[in-house]
């Protein structure tokens, strides 16, 4: 996941095929034959990858474009983009805005590369998952950013207490409950969430709303075909209300932070948690996990009977993705394009146990969790978005503000739509 760094500062690494050097320009217009790309600080693990390549599968290009990598802290990334565009200095591969409304921008003034159209002409589109895709063009609008990143969501659970309790993995949302209640009376909380966060909350409006009504239900919603206070979405939050009102999600759900309902679950005190694949390194830290990695299963969102959803349904994103700039596109630096859609996947599951939205097409030795996450991405066609994946900044707050109110009962279904309805612009 990123989170958000403070103030101004650039680091520039040029790599070729055998060595490096560095410079403090702060980005900008690539130097004649440089395969220039703008990451952020933040993120070091795509410019470490890039830079394997440079000295190893991608040597032949990277001797005909060496890599250069500047980055920006990713709070300035958006200024630094549209400064760049403006100047018409974008440089050959650049990390996507903090919105994808920003690169949208950009791909319609002809600055983003159309990434379906050139990978099917240098034919290694087959290369990216189709998972991935479908993310991207839900995200997007368009295939046009790279995949470097990819998390997919679902709901981890403890096969041991599953086991204790004869609960069979959950199929369906009566499934879910009916789970949910037996854990519940055995004493165990059925559902460990973070109520002070809100997002885990939210996920399970968006993922019951994916289900019932379809992968299009909430872009109907950014569309103005549909609204949030339509009787079959209040169902959605009236679902996810049911659930905090049977104590299915243990007490003080409200001050519950991201670490606390990880540990929870972790500890054996809970029996299950949606979350996405990023908590693969909690589950790996042993002192952490006392419950233990061949304990833990994953499974997809439960469908609601009846429902419009596709089956095995798991929400994801593309953690930070990568345009390419159109115009300053040409055959070397489709060379680095080719090069690097055959072999991230790989190189970076191998170097740095990242999971990419390109295909592993060589053996990797990982563990078993991150192997389900892998095998599930290359198994999955299709994904759906979030809830706030398509809103704005204020109805962002108040969809995760509001999520706790929610599940303790302070809030009705109907009000809590109503406000994140209201703060939509």
């Amino acid at each position: 996941m990123l989170f958000l760094g403070v103030g101004l500062s650039t680091v520039s690494l040029l790599l070729t095929g055998c060595g490096a050097g560095s410079s403090n320009d702060g980005g900008g217009e690539s130097e004649a034959g440089e395969f220039t790309t703008l990451s952020v600080v933040e993120n070091t693990t795509i410019p470490a990858v890039l830079e394997t390549l440079a000295g190893d599968q991608c040597k032949t290009a990277a001797d005909a474009m060496p890599l250069k990598v500047d980055t920006v802290p990713q709070t300035s990334l958006d200024q630094q983009l549209q400064l760049q565009a403006g100047q018409g200095a974008l440089p050959a591969q650049f990390a996507a805005g903090s919105a994808p409304a920003l690169t949208k921008e950009l791909a319609d003034s002809g600055n983003v590369l159309d990434l379906e159209a050139t990978l099917n002409d240098l034919g290694v589109i087959d290369q990216v998952e189709p998972a991935a895709i479908d993310t991207v063009k839900a995200l997007y609008g368009g295939f046009n950013v790279l995949p470097y990143e990819y998390n997919v969501e679902g709901i981890w659970y403890n096969k041991q207490l599953f086991a204790d309790n004869n609960i069979e993995v959950p199929a369906t949302w009566d499934d879910f409950t009916a789970a949910a209640e037996t854990l519940n009376s055995s004493g165990v909380t059925p559902l460990s969430a973070s109520g002070e966060q809100g997002w885990p909350l939210t996920r399970l409006i968006s993922g019951y709303l994916f289900s019932d009504l379809g992968k299009d239900a909430l872009q109907k919603v950014a569309d103005g075909e549909a609204k949030l206070t339509d009787p079959e979405y209040v169902e959605a939050a009236a679902a996810v209300a049911d659930l905090g009102s049977k104590g299915y999600f243990g007490e003080g759900i409200g001050s519950i932070d991201y670490d606390t309902a990880v540990n929870q679950f972790l500890t054996g005190e809970a029996g299950m948690l949606y979350m996405g694949s990023w908590v693969l390194a909690n589950f790996n830290d042993e002192a952490a996990n006392q419950i233990g990695a061949e304990n833990i299963g994953f499974m997809p969102f439960p469908k609601v009977d009846g429902g419009a959803g596709i089956d095995n349904q798991y929400a994801a994103n593309v953690g930070l993705p990568m345009a390419i700039s159109e115009k300053a596109y040409n055959d070397q630096t489709g060379e680095w394009l080719s090069c690097i859609t055959e072999n991230y996947g790989s190189v970076g599951l191998a170097e740095k146990g990242a999971i990419s939205g390109f295909k592993v097409n060589e053996e990797v030795d990982v563990d078993p969790l991150t192997q389900t996450v892998q095998d599930t991405i290359a198994d999955t066609s299709e994904s759906v978005l979030w809830f706030e994946a398509l809103f704005g900044t204020q109805a962002t707050t108040a969809s995760q503000t509001n999520a706790a109110p929610l599940v303790t009962g302070s809030m009705s279904p109907e009000q809590f739509m109503d406000t994140v309805q209201s703060a939509l612009k």
